[in-house]
């Protein structure tokens, strides 16, 4: 008892308190806590920013802008000329009336385009007293044309025959069933109706997803991840029991 009061008077003597010396042990046990949880340490630096990075669609880093181009293109696809993209939506529609509703034949609407056209030089020429304008289109924009779609066509070709000869049997139904899928909805309309459809979604759907990125990120990553369960679930009783074909050195 004697050494313990002598502890205590020499501890009091240099200035330390029962209450800070209470407090040092609880925050000497709270840092070792801190070291040994690693998990705790990450959660604290994880910052919605960080998080939104990561569920963007796609892994995406860029804007909508960059992805789709950038330049004129973009601007008309993202509304930033509204009466330009406007007018470039009302044409598609009209193109599409025509031929949907009005069930004109697309070589009769050349033939009477040319046809208007002629007209007007001639008027323009001949009562106007005008040079009427040149009616040609430049080169470089045929060769670009052909160059972009020799290019993915040959990058689809390449796909469908990697898959054909890979011999993998999951990949094989993937590729087959979504052709086939595409045949289905193929066949509920036709050749224009599906060109206007893919038109007007890429007229909608980049605005609307640059307004509401964050909402449809979340939205598009839960229902893949339920995709992705059902599918491990099918993959664990069907698929993998299908077998392969072994690849020989």
């Amino acid at each position: 008892m004697v050494t313990r009061k002598k502890v205590c008077a020499g501890a009091m003597s240099e200035g330390i308190t029962p209450e800070n010396l209470i407090n040092n042990i609880m925050d000497t046990l709270s840092d070792k806590h801190q070291s040994h949880s690693p998990g705790s340490f990450f959660a604290e630096e994880k910052s919605p920013s960080v998080n939104a990075q990561i569920n963007k669609l796609f892994g995406r880093q860029k804007p909508v802008y960059n992805i789709l181009g950038g330049g004129k293109s973009a601007d008309v696809l993202l509304w930033r000329n509204k009466k330009i993209s406007a007018s470039v939506l009302c044409s598609a529609t009209a193109v599409w009336v025509l031929f949907e509703w009005l069930n004109y034949h697309f070589l009769p609407l050349v033939c009477f385009g040319l046809v208007v056209c002629i007209i007007g030089q001639f008027i323009w020429l001949h009562l106007l007293k005008r040079a009427p304008p040149r009616l040609e289109l430049p080169d470089e924009l045929f060769v670009n044309i052909s160059t972009t779609i020799g290019a993915e066509v040959n990058r689809a070709l390449g796909f469908l025959q990697h898959v054909g000869s890979r011999g993998d049997i999951k990949q094989l139904a993937i590729v087959v069933g979504s052709l086939l899928t595409a045949a289905i909805i193929a066949t509920w309309c036709n050749f224009w109706t599906i060109i206007y459809i893919g038109f007007v979604a890429a007229h909608t759907l980049p605005v609307v997803y640059e307004k509401y990125d964050d909402q449809i990120d979340n939205m598009v990553y839960n229902v893949l991840g339920k995709v992705q369960n059902n599918y491990s679930k099918l993959d664990a009783r069907v698929l993998s029991r299908i077998p392969t074909r072994k690849k020989f050195a």
